[in-house]
């Protein structure tokens, strides 16, 4: 059976020409590691859900798993668990998978620890969203611990049809959003550009961090307080922590505000029956906002919240494809190098944020059982730093890529720190 990609999907594979796309995601499993055990688990996994012999037709614009068995071996890493892990990342999110002819999707490495172990799996974006590999690495580890959780089951539905076939059904939703495309145009346009050193150089690096127990009630009962989402909170700190550097709007007649995208995940919206679908189902929106120098956090969130609310409301985040749509046919004659271009001069956007609440999807219990898992995304070519939020049990553990030649090293650690010492402040206001 021959799948057709999304218009998402698409995209991904015109971005994927630009700079590899893909991403990770990290599960420490709390048992001793039997390696030869795992890589076997792994490779009976995938063959039972079929989600081996990929293959990918770009110009027809199709993919098909045709099966068959594998052979996978495990990456074993040694080490200071962070920095090595941290490195890790970085190296899988710069190296690319090939997108034509029978590929394996995943790269899968694994790093002992004292009675557990971290099992990580770089996917190529273009076939998943962040649930799917969740669920996927929820079986691996149930079966691996003898447990019954419910999570992904053969057999799957490898080839769902997407939001385009949505949109056909209810064009209400795509109305919507083009109504309001010219003033999301403007506001791009008067958008302050990041500044590349090098807009060829796509490399990505980066930063592991976590916001423990403490920084995490700090958050929720902030936005419990001033009456916005943990999302618009997020949004609000990105945007915040990442002013200082966008500094020269100030000075311009033009471009005086800020950009920062978020995205969203819409199995909901399309009535997915997650464990019985293995695929890409998302959406997204912008934010944009002057952020003067003296703005507040509460006051910069609450303005965020009014203006998702009514992205919430109008769904407009489901009007993603016509705005890819219309993006790839304005660069599908262009070179990859003039792409990438082009989406740093039409699409400035400073960053972005992935934000999964894991308790949702993954039940967490007290004792031996807990686990623990963050997840990376690549930047790709229309944002130099996406922040991959990923809420366990009571804390949060972060996954900040950003593009080198946007941001060195020495600015990122100064918006992770700024990052930081916004949310102790926000805590400490009455």
């Amino acid at each position: 059976m021959l799948g057709k990609f999304n218009i998402f999907q698409k995209t991904m594979l015109q971005w994927n020409e630009m700079h590899p796309y893909s991403a990770v995601h990290v599960v420490r499993i709390p048992e001793s590691l039997d390696l030869a055990r795992l890589n076997q688990l792994i490779d009976r996994e995938l063959e039972q859900l079929g989600l081996t012999g990929l293959v990918i037709d770009k110009k027809r614009g199709t993919f098909e798993y045709r099966g068959g068995s594998l052979h996978n071996e495990l990456k074993v890493l040694e080490g200071d668990p962070n920095s090595v892990l941290q490195r890790e990342i970085e190296e899988q999110l710069n190296a690319s998978f090939p997108d034509d002819g029978p590929l394996h999707p995943f790269r899968f490495f694994v790093m002992k620890e004292e009675n557990a172990f971290r099992l990580g799996v770089v996917y190529f974006h273009v076939i998943a969203g962040a649930e799917s590999i969740i669920l996927l690495l929820k079986r691996f580890t149930s079966r691996y611990l003898g447990q019954d959780l419910p999570s992904l089951s053969a057999p799957l539905d490898l080839y769902p049809s997407g939001p385009g076939t949505f949109l056909s059904r209810h064009p209400g939703y795509l109305l919507k959003r083009l109504s309001t495309l010219p003033s999301s145009m403007g506001d791009l346009r008067r958008s302050s550009r990041p500044r590349y050193q090098d807009v060829m150089d796509q490399t990505n690096g980066v930063i592991l961090f976590s916001l423990d127990s403490g920084c995490f009630q700090t958050l929720l009962k902030t936005s419990k307080r001033w009456g916005v989402t943990l999302n618009d909170l997020f949004l609000a700190l990105v945007m915040k922590s990442l002013s200082s550097f966008a500094s020269r709007r100030f000075s311009s007649t033009r471009h005086r505000k800020m950009s920062v995208g978020s995205i969203v995940n819409i199995r909901r919206d399309l009535r997915i029956d997650s464990l019985k679908t293995f695929g890409l189902f998302l959406g997204s929106f912008v934010i944009s906002h002057p952020v003067p120098q003296d703005i507040s956090v509460e006051k910069l969130a609450k303005d965020i919240y009014h203006k998702t609310l009514e992205i919430k409301k109008n769904k407009l985040y489901l009007g993603t494809p016509l705005e890819l749509w219309l993006a790839r046919g304005f660069l599908f004659h262009r070179s990859p190098e003039a792409r990438k271009s082009l989406y740093a001069k039409y699409y400035p956007l400073w960053g972005g944020i992935t934000n999964v609440n894991l308790n949702t999807v993954w039940e967490q219990k007290d004792g031996k059982e807990a686990i623990d898992y963050l997840r990376a995304v690549s930047t790709g070519p229309i944002t130099p730093l996406v922040l991959s939020a990923t809420t366990v049990k009571d804390k949060v553990n972060m996954g900040l890529t950003y593009k080198k030649t946007v941001f060195p090293e020495s600015m990122i650690d100064t918006f992770v720190s700024d990052f930081k010492k916004t949310i102790q402040e926000v805590g400490k206001v009455p």
